[in-house]
């Protein structure tokens, strides 16, 4: 099974419920997409802030879990920093890109940046996931 394979094979409601698209998936990069729809937006049309985290944080999870250990059992977001560049309009799509700061035995780190397809800057988040062992 491919890392792509893998990722779209696993169950992630949150991901599915904010429609999020896995395109891309190796070990060193993880690659989705998602609609800015109406009901992820805030006030005047754009992306809530609660949106673009909650996609960085379903990206970087599945880049830890192609990544995992054999022996580990899952991951876990344990620390998640945002720094918000830019917005992004309803009916935009945003493309997330993970990629590995560190991938250690009980931690891994990715830093995600988001951007409009027009690559437009919305957001840098980095996170720190947990090997559940």
């Amino acid at each position: 099974m491919t890392p792509l394979e893998r990722v779209n094979s696993m169950k992630m409601p949150f991901a599915e419920l904010k429609g999020v698209t896995f395109t891309e998936a190796e070990r060193d990069r993880v690659v989705a997409r998602m609609l800015v729809r109406p009901d992820l937006c805030t006030l005047g049309h754009t992306i809530h802030g609660g949106a673009i985290m909650a996609l960085a944080d379903s990206v970087g999870a599945a880049a830890t879990v192609i990544n995992l250990p054999d022996d580990a059992k899952g991951t876990t977001t344990i620390e998640s920093k945002t720094n918000f560049i830019g917005g992004a309009r309803e009916g935009a799509t945003l493309v997330a890109t993970a990629t590995p700061v560190h991938r250690g035995r009980r931690t891994q780190v990715w830093q995600t940046r988001l951007e409009t397809e027009d690559g437009k800057l919305v957001a840098v988040v980095t996170q720190t996931q947990m090997v559940l062992v």
